[in-house]
């Protein structure tokens, strides 16, 4: 069903030609995506920052040195391998345990050492990058997502996406793995994203496949109603990552660890729109708002909180 312009406009929905002229290619300059576009150079600004990000274990560059991953990876049994320039999630592969056999992802299927070789080596010739170009992989920390969100998810690590306009946070959703996204958090692969509100950092109903859904395709838990703990600190956390890289409209993608807190996984120069159907809001009222502030303060602080009365002040009751 295509929904009549009228009612996205009243709606204050959008639409994916307005995020790129008047907000990508008006508010985020290209000399600045590479910052953002290379997750090396993300995770070297966040720690400078002193801002918390997964481990570095450590990166493959060549062909030949996928043959020492068994000396980068020491006695580590799970780790992440991901393409340095990679998006959508695309070239992910979480391996949960090794064993003598081989690796155990997150679905649970088996690897061999030979196919993780394979996949690396996909990685380095950029079959996952942006625009095909020769890669690195990162080789990580694998996130032991908070038990919070323990009913809601399938095998993989749930993550905390944040819409953040000139500095100032305006909307969050949480991605949950799904069985059909292969326990991945990225919803073109089917995963579900589940709004949150903003003032209270609790869930609310979600979006699968486009479709608006209220409970977890596999678990069957309720969707709504969880308390996502430190939600201030994650929204001041959103914040901050503004100040990393200066583009003024930015997706940032935190995970809840259970040992660590919250840690940056990656920001994101091009954050895509389905979290207006998570959330039942569009961000377009709020956006504008924003952009008709003369000035943006200049903490973190006064930033989430001048996007909480905006917000207020231009949601539809």
């Amino acid at each position: 069903m295509r929904w009549p312009g009228t009612i996205l406009r009243e709606a204050g929905i959008l639409s994916m030609n307005q995020r790129n002229a008047d907000f990508i290619m008006r508010h985020n300059a290209r000399r600045l995506y590479p910052l953002v576009d290379d997750k090396l150079q993300t995770k070297a600004l966040a720690q400078k920052a002193g801002i918390a990000v997964p481990e570095l274990y450590g990166v493959v560059r060549t062909e030949h040195a996928i043959r020492e991953l068994a000396d980068t990876l020491g006695d580590k049994t799970s780790f992440v391998v991901k393409p340095a320039h990679g998006s959508g999630g695309n070239g992910i592969l979480v391996v949960k345990d090794r064993r003598a056999r081989g690796y155990i992802k997150a679905s649970g299927s088996m690897m061999s050492d030979s196919e993780l070789g394979h996949h690396i080596s996909n990685i380095l010739s950029g079959m996952f990058s942006l625009g095909g170009m020769p890669d690195q992989a990162m080789i990580e920390y694998c996130v032991q997502f908070d038990p919070i969100f323990e009913n809601v998810a399938f095998q993989g690590v749930p993550d905390i996406r944040t819409i953040v306009f000139r500095g100032v946070p305006v909307a969050s959703m949480v991605r949950l793995p799904t069985r059909s996204s292969d326990g991945k958090a990225n919803l073109h692969q089917g995963a579900v994203g589940a709004g949150i509100e903003l003032t209270s950092g609790i869930t609310q109903d979600g979006v699968c496949q486009n479709a608006r859904v209220s409970s977890h395709p596999d678990t069957g838990a309720p969707l709504a109603g969880i308390g996502i703990p430190g939600w201030d600190t994650l929204l001041l956390l959103a914040a901050r990552c503004y100040d990393l890289a200066r583009l003024g409209y930015l997706g940032v993608d935190v995970v809840l660890d259970r040992h660590h807190g919250p840690l940056v996984l990656e920001l994101n120069a091009r954050p895509g729109l389905s979290i207006q159907l998570a959330n039942r809001r569009g961000l377009l009222p709020v956006l504008r708002a924003i952009e008709q502030q003369k000035t943006i303060p200049d903490t973190a602080e006064d930033r989430v909180a001048l996007g909480l009365d905006l917000l207020a002040r231009h949601t539809p009751a």
